[in-house]
Parts: structure tokens; C-alpha cells; sequence
């Protein structure tokens, strides 16, 4: 097969499942940790990939609340958000819808409207230098309970808190033990509110969790749904609605949702017709990037460069930039993607 590296480097993307503080690179972390010394996290970029390599699922969630930890200030808030930015440029990521837990950050002190204001002023000045354009989806995290859920609903929806750049509603954190129909009446504020449905499903449980998240809580696209393709009724109703999955094929195999990537389902999500979109998750946290998930996808679904373009539109349809915005990141790969083959 021909090597896709270079095609995907340069190919104008869109990610839709990426973690603010899982952004974070072992460069981010390191100084984070330098300004906060009382933390178990390393200060060397090099240990950070012994600390971050996961035994199940629950050792990541440890791991990363302990990142999360070190985001203790407005500031911290601002470097970590205009630093992913900067990361996220240098792969030719045009948009991205950035999952944002402001919950983890208001209970450990930080000013809701310094919080706000931290991440605003960070998405106008990245899309002023690199010309990637953020947007938030504030997601719950699940193991904090309903009083997480009440809290990340009451900063989503409230008006002089809320910030612009707001565009979706999801739900993170362990599945197993975090039934998603108790988090409908705060789903129901989000959207009533203007805000998209996209929690986390499917990934360590069963199929029945994205039949909740689409019944209770409306769901448009699901994180992850790895385990959708058990069920194939379920398939066939993603694929007719237009309910993408978020795929994240490293993530999965690093939190050990999935054994080996050559098991990973995203060829029976295509081939069943769904929507299936490629992402990172929580990027450095796993070793990988957003190119990377994309060569790992070619290779997994045997695709040449315009099925890696495809992909890439994939993201563009699922999204929620406006259709302005639509049009003109999906001519931007065409025209890539023509000009590429055509040398």
C-alpha cells in the first residue's frame, strides 16, 4: 500500500472526540507540574510515557483526573488551551470541537467567569496565529455524580456565563456503574437550550448504553459506541438516522475497551453504513495524534488517499460548524486531495 503519512500530514482535518486537558502534550504536562510540585505527576517529558501507559481502564481515569489536577488557575486554563491549539495546527486540524469538563476545574477553586474567560481568550487568539478554529462541547463527568451534572449544566446554559464559542453537551468518565438515563433532565436543559447531544457510549459496556444515549438523551453522534457492533439492529438505525461514531482505534486499545487493533470494529461500523468519523481522544496521554488515528484507519479499512479524504469529510458532515463552514473545509479537501493526486 502506498504510504499515506505524507497525504495525511498535509490533508485539512476536523476532530470532533478530543480532550482539553488529554490535549495536554508531555511538553504541556511538564510545565504544569513544574508550577505545581505537590503533584505525583512527573516533571520529565520522558516519564510521562511510563506514567501513561495504562493497566485497564480505571488506572486511566486515575491518571488522567491527575492531570486534570494540575489545572489549577486561569492561567494554566489559558497555556493548556492555546498550547492544544498550536499542536493541533501543526497537523493541519482546521476545527475542532474540544471537550471541555468545566466541572473538574470550578471545584477546585477556579472563578467560573476566569474559566470562561481563560478558554475564550485562548480560541480567539489560536484562531487569530494558526487559523484553527475551536469549538466547546461541556461534558459532565459521569463518575462526579448529579451534582457534577447539574453544575456543567447550569455553566452551559446560563446566560453571561455561557461562552460563545459553546456548541454541544456530552457525558465522559467510567460507564460501568454510571447508567446514562439519570442524566436526561440535564441533557433536555442543554438542548432545550440550543446545545447538541454527544455523550460517550458504548465503549466499556454494552450496546444498551447507546440505545440509552440516543433515547435518553437525544444523542447526534456517539463517543466512541465501540461495542455497537453487537448489536446490528442497532447499526442499522445509526446508519439511517446519520448518528456518527466517534472513533478513537488507539484509545481503545490503550484503555483496553478493544484487545488489538486488528479486532477493532470500525470495518463492521462502515461496512454496516454508519457515519464513522476518526479521531484522538486524549492524544499524548496514548502516544498517538490525529494523523496517526488516520493511518491506522487507512490501514485498518484499506483505503487509499481519496478514502482517507472521505474520512476527512466525514468529520466535516458530522460536525456542528455552520453550513457555510461545511462547504468550504469540505472544498478545501477536495482541492487538496485533487491537487495532490494530480503531481
Amino acid at each position: 500500500m502506498t504510504d499515506l503519512h505524507p497525504f495525511i500530514a498535509g490533508l485539512p482535518k476536523a476532530e470532533l472526540h478530543v480532550h482539553h486537558v488529554g490535549s495536554a502534550s508531555p511538553r504541556i504536562v511538564s510545565e504544569l507540574a513544574a508550577r505545581h510540585p505537590d503533584s505525583k505527576v512527573p516533571t520529565d517529558p520522558e516519564a510521562l510515557a511510563d506514567y501513561f501507559t495504562f493497566t485497564d481502564f480505571a488506572h486511566f481515569i486515575d491518571v488522567y483526573l491527575s492531570v486534570v489536577d494540575l489545572v489549577r488557575t486561569p492561567e494554566d486554563v489559558r497555556l493548556l488551551t492555546f498550547e492544544v491549539a498550536r499542536d493541533m495546527a501543526r497537523q493541519n486540524i482546521r476545527y475542532a470541537e474540544l471537550t471541555v469538563t468545566p466541572y473538574s476545574s470550578t471545584r477546585r477553586g477556579i472563578d467560573e467567569r476566569a474559566f470562561m474567560a481563560a478558554i475564550e481568550d485562548a480560541r480567539k487568539a489560536a484562531e487569530a496565529e494558526f487559523g484553527t478554529v475551536l469549538r466547546w462541547c461541556f461534558d459532565i463527568p459521569g463518575e462526579a455524580g448529579l451534582d457534577a451534572a447539574e453544575e456543567t449544566a447550569r455553566l452551559a446554559v446560563t446566560d453571561g456565563i455561557r461562552p460563545d464559542g459553546l456548541v454541544s453537551f456530552g457525558l465522559g468518565g467510567p460507564e460501568i456503574g454510571v447508567p446514562r438515563p439519570q442524566f436526561k433532565p440535564y441533557f433536555d436543559r442543554a438542548r432545550a437550550a440550543g446545545l447538541r447531544s454527544v455523550p460517550h457510549a458504548g465503549e466499556t459496556t454494552g450496546p444498551q448504553t447507546v440505545w440509552d444515549a440516543i433515547r435518553d438523551l437525544g444523542a447526534e453522534r456517539i463517543g466512541h459506541g465501540t461495542s455497537s457492533v453487537r448489536d446490528p439492529e442497532l447499526l442499522a438505525y445509526l446508519a439511517e438516522h446519520r448518528i456518527a461514531l466517534e472513533v478513537c482505534p488507539t484509545s481503545n486499545i490503550a484503555t483496553r475497551a478493544v484487545a488489538t487493533l486488528d479486532e477493532h470494529p470500525i470495518r463492521a461500523m462502515v461496512d454496516a453504513g454508519v457515519l464513522v468519523t476518526v479521531n484522538s481522544d486524549d492524544p499524548p496521554m496514548f502516544g498517538t495524534d490525529l494523523n496517526t488515528e488516520y493511518a491506522v484507519a487507512a490501514r485498518l479499512l484499506g483505503l487509499d488517499e481519496r478514502g482517507v479524504a472521505g474520512l476527512a469529510k466525514n468529520a466535516v458532515e458530522a460536525s456542528f460548524l455552520d453550513p457555510a463552514g461545511k462547504e468550504r473545509l469540505a472544498a478545501e479537501i477536495d482541492t487538496y486531495t485533487e491537487d495532490w493526486l494530480a503531481r
